[in-house]
């Protein structure tokens, strides 16, 4: 079955042919901006918690797995909501606006652990609610046949953020000689300017059609769960889930290229930044690749680059030349499968659900990627980084090929 295109993206086909929608791009100008605030505050965490406050590594290791797990518990029920009555930008809205009081909430904690951590989760639970919704109108404002490109760009600008971010923290730590409710103030400030860009600049809804039909009463569950009953979609879901199994996440590359290479721990922080560069790079032609010759190529080849990033740290070449392939091959994963794969699900789903089966989507696929780190943790120091390794590149091409025979080969697009 082939789903019609929204109200919204039908309208924009012709005025958005050969360029992105103007919602797509007032999202990335918010994307962008909220980076530039979230990132300020994530790059000085370690330092501010460790050397300001005196955490010890228990208590640092507490709040960043809150820091990085609340997500995925909130996600489907701000896709819910989104959904309901067609509310993604008020539900987006709130998230952004929860994640920039937040830094606010730092301030206040006065360097107490209860108070930092409940700041920390309200930063994640608005960052959860947010991604869903978001990512809903990007997809319902945009024709199907460009959404990869839509995404691209999105991601592109979102990454300008992520760049620019922990240079302007480490820009205003030098100029304050290190205070640290400077970066919070500031970042605050960022964060509610693009809360304003998003209320000003993004439509109330992509598809005004979305609401306009009372939905019969279902229990929450099976809400939340519905998209599963389209084929495809779990399909879709399931090789993200396999392959996010087998992905042990960029910090344990970053961790495997410092002891490989030994390189001083102060240049460690900037090993995102050269990963980030690349994404930036490659999204938009990833995302043009996925809408040409069909969504899954890329997708799966972005996990063909993670996999060659792990050989190549199992080859340990040239320092400088082992860095800048690994870097470069962890760039181009991020490039070729984030904005991807809500390309490749975004027509899958139907307009009234769209926002609910892009949170399913992603909790998927965050749980499976804590679980693969923590058992690449496990195997690690049960059998040392080298054997971690191995065994990492072997599931990983396992999961390649399963992932190939569950994707989808004709992709929804009208």
């Amino acid at each position: 079955m082939y789903l019609a295109t929204t109200g919204a993206a039908a309208a924009t086909t012709q005025l958005t042919r050969g360029r992105v929608a103007g919602p797509v791009l007032a999202l990335g100008t918010v994307s962008l901006v909220t980076d530039i605030s979230s990132e300020m505050v994530t790059a000085v965490l370690p330092l501010y918690f460790v050397l300001q406050l005196g955490l010890s590594p228990l208590q640092f290791g507490f709040l960043d797995g809150l820091y990085n797990g609340v997500t995925a518990l909130v996600r489907l029920l701000g896709g819910h909501v989104a959904d309901r009555g067609g509310r993604h930008k008020l539900v987006a809205g709130f998230g952004y606006a929860l994640s920039a009081l937040s830094r606010l909430g730092l301030l206040l904690a006065g360097g107490g652990t209860a108070g930092i951590g409940a700041a920390i989760a309200a930063d994640r639970v608005g960052k959860g609610v947010r991604t869903a919704p978001r990512d809903a109108l990007i997809s319902l404002s945009s024709p199907p046949d460009t959404l990869g490109r839509a995404f691209g760009v999105h991601r592109a600008m979102d990454t300008t953020g992520a760049l620019l971010g922990p240079l302007v923290a480490f820009a205003l730590l030098w100029a304050t000689a290190d205070a640290y409710d400077a970066v919070f103030v500031v970042s605050f400030c960022v964060g509610l300017l693009g809360v304003l860009l998003l209320v000003a600049f993004v439509p109330g809804r992509a598809d005004p059609g979305a609401a306009a039909a009372p939905e019969p009463r279902v229990p929450l569950r099976d809400r939340i769960t519905e998209p599963l009953r389209d084929a495809a979609f779990r399909r879709i879901m399931l090789a993200a889930a396999l392959l996010g199994a087998a992905t042990i996440g960029d910090s344990f590359v970053y961790l495997l290229l410092q002891k490989q290479l030994d390189f001083a721990v102060r240049w460690f922080p900037l090993l995102p930044l050269g990963t980030a560069a690349v994404y930036l790079l490659l999204a938009v032609p990833a995302g043009r690749l996925g809408d040409r010759v069909g969504r899954r190529v890329p997708f799966l080849l972005g996990h063909v680059a993670l996999l060659a990033a792990y050989v190549l740290l199992l080859i340990a070449g040239d320092g400088t030349a082992l860095m800048a392939g690994v870097l470069l091959l962890v760039g181009v994963f991020y490039a070729a499968t984030d904005g991807v794969l809500m390309a490749l699900a975004g027509p899958v789903l139907p307009a009234a659900r769209r926002a609910s089966g892009m949170a399913l989507l992603q909790t998927g696929q965050a749980l499976s990627r804590l679980l693969a780190a923590a058992g690449f943790g496990a195997a690690w120091t049960l059998w040392g980084s080298r054997a971690a390794l191995v065994a990492a590149a072997v599931v990983l091409a396992a999961a390649l090929a399963g992932a190939a025979a569950l994707l989808p080969r004709t992709e929804r697009r009208s």
